[in-house]
């Protein structure tokens, strides 16, 4: 199969990476000096931003099987889109796209259980633009006769990025919040997930992407620390943490997000159901030593 993706971060990396074998793929990054480096792993990158485009990007989409977006957008929307869209409309061997979204888009829900029908009401700009550009891709989809398909993704970690990391750098904060949780995805299970929407004869949808077990933050941590041998950072109270606007907009929001149809329906079996298992194998492969 022949992949496009259009941001070469962490997530859609790690799906490069470890399906390197059974993919062509090329994918698009911001800097020449990122595209020379991912290049030394014998990666195909080629560089889109605001002020350079390559010109085998098009060449790239009209011979795609399929395409993977994973640029987080702005104001102005989704830059994948807003530029190449036409030539994804035309590649005629194209026949799905997969859009990496994120649970933000349902915004609070004072730590109810939510699934794909629930509201979206998301409350910050961030939040917004994401519903924004999931509604530009599926009217996309309809129009075009693609497939396409939404993931919402949950806080994403992973190897090399994780509490186990945060720890050992001495900038993990155990911030307490009563009734706070979160909704977690290792990065495999989302590549896990990319698979099956590739291979998917579902029409396109959106899908939750996230673990079986929502939980405390300052409860992986402690959990982190307890796999390291380490006492856990003091407990702070989030009424008196110094955060910043952005994370403290993540603990002003409140969810149980369901992943019934992920398993179901899209057959998404998890390596990791929640972060005891995903933080073992992290640990298992050097994380935080």
């Amino acid at each position: 199969m022949n992949l496009v993706i259009f941001g070469l971060g962490y997530s859609a990396g790690w799906f490069a990476r470890t399906r390197a074998e059974k993919l062509t793929t090329t994918a698009t990054t911001t800097t020449p000096e990122k595209a020379r480096a991912l290049a030394r792993e014998n990666l195909d990158v080629l560089v889109f931003s605001p002020d350079a485009r390559d010109p085998r990007i098009e060449p790239a989409i009209a011979s795609a099987d399929a395409a993977l977006v994973s640029i987080g957008p702005d104001e102005a929307g989704d830059p994948a889109f807003n530029v190449y869209g036409g030539a994804l409309s035309r590649a005629t061997n194209l026949r799905t796209i997969v859009y990496l979204s994120t649970i933000g888009v349902y915004g609070d829900y004072g730590g109810a259980w939510i699934d794909e029908g629930a509201e979206c009401r998301p409350s910050n700009a961030r939040s917004q633009w994401r519903l924004r550009v999931e509604d530009q891709w599926r009217a996309f989809g309809e129009a075009a006769g693609k497939q396409v398909h939404i993931l919402r993704l949950a806080g994403i970690y992973g190897p090399g990025q994780n509490a186990l990391v945060n720890l050992r750098n001495g900038v993990a904060r155990r911030i307490v919040k009563p009734g706070q949780v979160f909704n977690r995805i290792h990065v495999e299970d989302i590549a896990n997930a990319i698979d099956a929407c590739l291979a998917s004869q579902w029409p396109g949808r959106v899908w939750n992407i996230a673990d079986n077990e929502p939980a405390p933050a300052d409860e992986v941590i402690a959990h982190a620390a307890t796999l390291l041998g380490v006492d856990p950072p003091p407990e702070i109270d989030f009424a008196t943490a110094q955060l910043s606007p952005m994370a403290r907009s993540f603990y002003g929001e409140c969810k149980r997000v369901r992943n019934d149809s992920m398993r179901a329906a899209l057959g998404v079996r998890l390596a990791y159901p929640t972060y005891r298992e995903g933080l073992r194998a992290c640990l298992d492969l050097g994380d935080g030593r």
